[in-house]
């Protein structure tokens, strides 16, 4: 197989990894000071993600690194052209970091409660920003004959993410990061926590399932296509008949068809243009492709090397760590 498919694959993989687990970290991060009603509860919540949290960053990195060494052309127009949002969405991710790592460093409430306020909009705020910047990937960016984003300014920067389609990009990702956060909160917790949780990813997905088969309607209704607003409200469906039953069989199967429809959904915004990894807005004839923003063939062989070498030791270190905190967090008192 073509060396320039497998690695638009394990960009791909890289990016699929990294929106399924930091996804229910941002998920449980926005949730915990809406679902832990005192001190204890939020706490418990926080603790689910504790041993998870960095280790799951670490596929950010990865995807971006593996598309600097493996389509440098792609991973330049993109960064040029999204610099402000990426970076937003760097100083956001570091105000969550500083959040989950200070907060048990100060022995008062009102600390740990500003803390978790922290956590809440930084996790909010890179989860909008991620749902905007992932339209980009589909729509593209404003690419002359030789792959540079033309204009200047805040306008280069920031109008690709300031688009009706960005806003709706932004607000689905955000329900997804809720569902996910709220399926591995009941799958890992006890007590009140679990069940609010449990509540909450039942009244989302139904939601979620009420509003796509009403677009479908409409389009059909339009004489456009219902075929993606049905495609994902069945997977919905599912995923609130899931969270209407009690036990750690369903609350894994509501969680696993949570983290596999957006799976599905990213691996549909990267391949929804085929060979073309970043669209023109001017010239279809100046879009990026997978070949012309490919490394060269040398280039290519040798990062292959050093990924046999290095992503099976990830993917076995994750898999031991999910394994060894794998039991539930307790959010009830447990009296003495």
């Amino acid at each position: 197989m073509d060396l320039v498919i497998i690695w638009y694959a394990l960009v791909v993989l890289c990016w699929v990894l990294f929106f399924v687990l930091e996804g229910f970290d941002f998920g449980v991060g926005l949730l915990a000071p809406l679902l832990g009603r005192d001190e204890h509860e939020r706490a418990a919540a926080v603790r689910t993600i504790g041993p998870f949290w960095d280790g799951n960053e670490v596929w950010l990195v990865a995807a971006i690194g593996v598309t600097f060494a493996a389509f440098p052309s792609w991973y330049a127009a993109l960064l040029s052209g999204l610099y402000l949002p990426m970076v937003a969405i760097l100083l956001l991710l570091a105000g969550r970091g500083v959040a989950l790592e200070f907060r048990g460093k100060h022995d008062d409430p009102r600390w740990r409660r500003r803390c978790d306020l922290a956590l809440a909009a930084c996790s909010a705020g890179v989860v909008l920003l991620w749902g905007a910047v992932l339209t980009v990937f589909v729509r593209g960016l404003a690419l002359d004959a030789g792959g540079d984003v033309v204009g200047g300014g805040l306008d280069r920067t920031l109008a690709p993410v300031l688009t009706p389609a960005a806003a709706l990009g932004a607000l689905l990702a955000l329900t997804a990061a809720v569902l996910l956060g709220a399926t591995f909160l009941a799958l890992r917790t006890t007590g009140p926590v679990r069940r609010r949780a449990a509540l909450l990813a039942r009244r989302v997905a139904t939601g979620g399932t009420a509003a796509a088969l009403i677009v479908a309607a409409a389009s059909a209704l339009a004489g456009a296509g219902a075929i993606v607003a049905l495609a994902a409200a069945l997977p919905l469906a599912g995923v609130a008949l899931l969270a209407r039953r009690s036990g750690t069989r369903w609350e894994a199967a509501a969680f696993g068809l949570t983290a596999l429809t957006v799976a599905a959904t990213v691996v549909a915004v990267l391949t929804a243009n085929g060979d073309v990894v970043l669209p023109s807005t001017l010239s279809g004839a100046w879009s990026l492709t997978m070949d012309g923003a490919a490394a060269t063939g040398p280039a290519l062989r040798l990062i292959s090397v050093a990924a046999v070498i290095v992503l099976p030791g990830v993917l076995v270190y994750q898999a031991w760590s999910y394994r060894v905190f794998r039991q539930r967090v307790a959010s009830e008192r447990i009296a003495s």
